[in-house]
């Protein structure tokens, strides 16, 4: 496939990137600032601002997926809906797998994780918060996207192989916790590339029954 990735200098962008090349993908990987090396023969670099409708247009054109991986800077949760509504606008009908956060799941306990201190203390309310904003502005667009909610903790690690898939609730391990590394959730991200299935939103994250993947 011809994947554009977005955001393609952050945790989750690089290792996207890193996972598709693997397996055989074009990558146009898209920074937002200075360009770096090319990293591989099957990975073209540009230069593009996910906000600018025009220039994205040209960018897109020819991807037969793209993923959006950005993340607003400190301070600036508040543009994340008129980010990804300029996306989706230059996206024109591609699919879209949004990667964003985990405060519009639902809590076991009942309710919205960004509600519940379990999973999002108060120093991370904020940007819980604007993933929700998030998935709002998806759902009042037209165009063809889905969206992953990465578990409470995502963090660079291990790629061990192996994730559990869910729906709209976040997912825990025995112990409680909710997590993922950086580089099994661009497994998962790749995985829905290639196979995509119905649901419009999903999590992963470990623990549980047997992995959706090893």
């Amino acid at each position: 496939m011809k994947i554009a990735v977005v955001g393609a200098s952050g945790m989750v962008g690089s290792r996207v990137v890193s996972e598709a090349v693997a397996r055989g993908h074009h990558v146009t990987a898209v920074f937002r600032s200075a360009l770096p090396e090319v990293p591989h023969p099957s990975v073209q670099v540009v230069r593009g601002d996910a906000t600018d409708i025009d220039h994205m247009s040209g960018v897109l054109a020819g991807a037969d997926v793209i993923v959006s991986a950005t993340r607003p800077a400190p301070g600036a949760e508040d543009t994340v809906a008129a980010t990804i509504t300029a996306l989706l606008d230059a996206a024109a009908g591609t699919r879209v797998l949004v990667v964003g956060g985990a405060g519009p799941l639902r809590s076991p306990s009942g309710g919205l994780v960004i509600d519940d201190p379990a999973f999002v203390p108060p120093e991370w309310r904020t940007i819980a918060s604007a993933s929700t904003t998030q998935l709002r502005a998806c759902e009042a667009h037209a165009g063809d996207w889905v969206y992953l909610s990465p578990p409470a903790v995502l963090e660079p690690g291990t790629r061990t192989g192996a994730y559990r898939r869910g729906t709209t609730t976040i997912l825990t391990a025995a112990d409680g916790s909710s997590r993922i590394s950086a580089e099994d959730l661009a497994i998962a991200v790749v995985d829905e590339l290639e196979q995509p299935r119905n649901e419009k939103h999903f999590t992963v994250g470990y623990g549980g029954p047997a992995p959706s993947r090893i």
